[in-house]
């Protein structure tokens, strides 16, 4: 339907006089309008005037406040680029590394040296193919295939070639038919194995939002409630709490679980001191005897030989007479803080469940906001017990034990063999040997319990080398009882291939050969390749998953992924450590912890402890809490160090980002610089506790 066209009179000389619209259209009706009068217009004109000022002023005021904000903002990246190189300056002419490490290991420095003689290698051959690319670029050789590259090889006369058109024409053909067919069925299989991984952690998602839509958690039966809320009938309830040298956080765990909800006649605290340090057995043992003071059934025990670590510490606390009153045991590290009714959450679900041999309960952090390490192992760990262990514990009935924030029925810890010494993860190994005995295991999403996340990149990393190589020292033990293990033949596909195979060694190995090594020696090697949905799409996808149990941290989904590809190294180097029984398999470090979450109730604690009593040894006890205090706050200003493997990948994938760009590789250029960079951040040990 064509447009109304127009007419307009009565406007300049034709004041006042009526104004006819003439409409083409016959569908329109004639209409007639009053023309404005001259005061109006000249009103009108004013009135737009001052709006155009007053428009004009607001524009230009919000244009000054967006170049302010821009200039603020330059100025703080500019300042906080500033400090970081001065902060990156301060640790390389300091020149302390991971190798230089003062503290006591037994790791295998021969093999740790060979793995990272490797890694160098592979720099310096990545730094030398470099070079011939370049030049070859500037050759003009510059194609888009190498299928190009082979026909002007094949077809540039012989008399052109100067030596280096021949080293490069040798190159070509010995990757061509030599190294790339190796490369390319390598990455088919790191493929496979990504995609099953994928699988496993997409059916995992899947059996998550399945718990969510039907709503389902585990309940105790309510004759169990009615016995404790209205018959009074409470079981025996042995508390552990070991540690070794905490005197940073030894407080705050002893007054929680003091603190339960549990009748006194019902309970009893062990403190399972491993210290070496004497200042620090007796701050433990005086707390110890001001909570026996305050009516508590609490004792302190001591080894003078610490064998096996906190597999013989707890194998120790349960070799004691009174043990065999008591019918369950709950255990907490030293930094551990479970709410007053810890017990009268977890306890019930024992109850007409005679199967049930442990009642595993969630972590949360009371630091988990304290930097970008901290964040990222938030992330991590809420996908582990929101999906991994609430999925397994429902579908299942078996995960692995936690260590900590957990009950244990003494009768399935005894059936099973009791505490071992034979690895670093004796929670994994009492929790492996119960499933085969036929025990259940219950976990509890709604139950938490506070704790404390690594602040430092050294702690995290001995902490994740720990946690890596102990199961595959495991796994080696395990195998023949699993096969021989009088259990359904899917829980023993499950214990083999799920729970040790694929989660605890494909993962870690994948993840280092393909996005470490396989994908920066392809871009050199352009004939194996790999494509962008390895690259990108599924990574970014897993990481999605990842993060929907913390969805406060989506912001941090990229850090989150290029981080978990850096750890890589560590968890590759403990899964080798741990399968072939290296030295470094059987090291245990106790994870470093900041205390600050007990800097509060210690100020608390000695107000009290003045009020009540004004002993001499108890003034003296005053001053080694705050000498102690003072030497918290004074180790945190040390200098980190730099580790050499997370250096010299990062320099490695920097240069394979290099090579990408001349090729023009979009989508692996990105992922090689970006994953380079978070290599250098951590190698310099940027990430974490930002002291100097």
């Amino acid at each position: 339907m064509a447009l109304p066209s127009f007419n307009w009179w009565g406007k300049g000389s034709h004041k006042g006089t009526p104004v006819v619209v003439t409409m083409e259209n016959p569908n329109w009706s004639m209409v007639e309008l009053e023309a404005p009068s001259e005061s109006d217009f000249q009103t009108s004109t004013v009135t737009q005037e001052k709006a155009r000022g007053k428009n004009a002023k607001q524009l230009t005021w919000v244009l000054l406040l967006k170049a302010h904000r821009a200039a603020g903002c330059l100025t703080s990246v500019a300042s906080t680029l500033f400090s970081l190189g001065s902060t990156v300056r301060r640790r390389v002419i300091s020149g302390r590394t991971d190798d230089n490490d003062s503290t006591p290991s037994t790791e295998n420095k021969t093999v740790k040296t060979r793995f990272y003689n490797c890694i160098k290698a592979f720099l310096w051959l990545s730094l030398l193919l470099l070079g011939f690319e370049i030049a070859a670029y500037f050759k003009g050789w510059h194609f888009g295939a190498p299928k190009l590259q082979l026909q002007y090889i094949f077809t540039a006369p012989f008399g052109v070639r100067d030596l280096f058109d021949g080293l490069y024409t040798r190159w070509v053909l010995i990757r061509v038919g030599y190294l790339a067919p190796p490369l390319q069925f390598l990455a088919n299989v790191c493929i496979i194995l990504f995609i099953v991984q994928s699988l496993d952690r997409l059916v995992l998602c899947l059996g998550c939002f399945w718990i969510r839509f039907k709503k389902i958690k585990p309940i105790p039966k309510e004759d169990a409630i009615i016995d404790l809320e209205e018959n009074g009938f409470f079981p025996m309830v042995l508390v552990q709490i070991p540690m070794c040298n905490e005197k940073e956080v030894y407080q705050q765990s002893i007054a929680a679980v003091c603190n339960l909800d549990w009748p006194k006649s019902k309970i009893l605290i062990q403190v399972l001191d491993d210290s070496d340090e004497p200042a620090t057995q007796l701050l433990i043992k005086e707390e110890v005897h001001k909570w026996q003071q305050d009516g508590a059934r609490i004792v302190y025990r001591h080894r003078v030989i610490r064998d096996g670590y906190k597999a013989g510490n707890l194998k120790s606390g349960m070799s004691y007479g009174y043990v065999k009153e008591y019918e369950f045991v709950a255990i907490f590290d030293a930094d551990f803080q479970p709410a007053p009714d810890f017990l009268k959450r977890t306890i019930p679900h024992f109850k007409d469940n005679e199967d049930v041999g442990l009642v595993q309960a969630r972590w949360s952090f009371v630091n988990k906001d304290e930097n970008l390490l901290t964040r990222l192992q938030n992330v991590n760990l809420s996908f582990h017990f929101e999906v991994e262990q609430q999925v397994n514990g429902v579908f299942i009935n078996f995960f692995g034990f936690n260590g900590t924030a957990g009950v244990w029925r003494i009768k399935a810890l005894e059936e099973s063999g009791g505490w071992l010494e034979r690895t670093t993860v004796e929670d994994m190994d009492i929790a492996v040997r119960a499933h085969l005995h036929g025990w259940k295991f219950v976990f509890l999403n709604d139950v938490e319990c506070q704790c404390e996340l690594p602040e430092s990149y050294e702690a995290y990393r001995k902490q994740q080398h720990r946690w890596h190589s102990g199961p595959m020292q495991l796994f080696r033990l395990c195998l023949p009882d699993i096969i021989r293990a009088k259990i359904s033949m899917w829980k023993k596909f499950n214990m083999i291939f799920l729970f040790f195979l694929l989660r605890k060694l494909i993962l870690p190995f994948y993840s280092f050969t393909l996005f470490c090594i396989i994908l920066p020696m392809t871009m050199f090697i352009p004939e194996a390749e790999l494509p962008a949905w390895v690259v990108c799409y599924i990574p970014a996808t897993m990481s999605f998953l990842n993060i929907l149990p913390t969805p406060k941290s989506f912001p941090f989904i990229v850090p989150y992924l290029l981080f978990e590809n850096t750890m890589s190294v560590t968890k590759f180097n403990a899964m080798i450590s741990g399968l072939f029984q290296l030295g470094s398999a059987y090291e245990w470090v106790v994870t470093k912890k900041s205390g600050r979450s007990s800097e509060g109730d210690l100020v608390s604690l000695v107000e009290k402890e003045t009020k009540q009593q004004s002993s001499e040894s108890e003034r003296n006890l005053d001053e080694t809490k705050t000498n102690i205090l003072r030497e918290q706050k004074s180790r945190q200003k040390k200098h980190n160090r730099m580790y050499t493997k997370e250096l010299a990948l990062a320099f490695l994938l920097l240069t394979a980002s290099a090579r990408s760009l001349l090729s023009a590789q979009g989508i692996h250029f990105y992922f090689l610089l970006f994953q380079g960079i978070s290599f250098l951040l951590v190698g310099l040990d940027l990430i974490g506790e930002q002291v100097l």
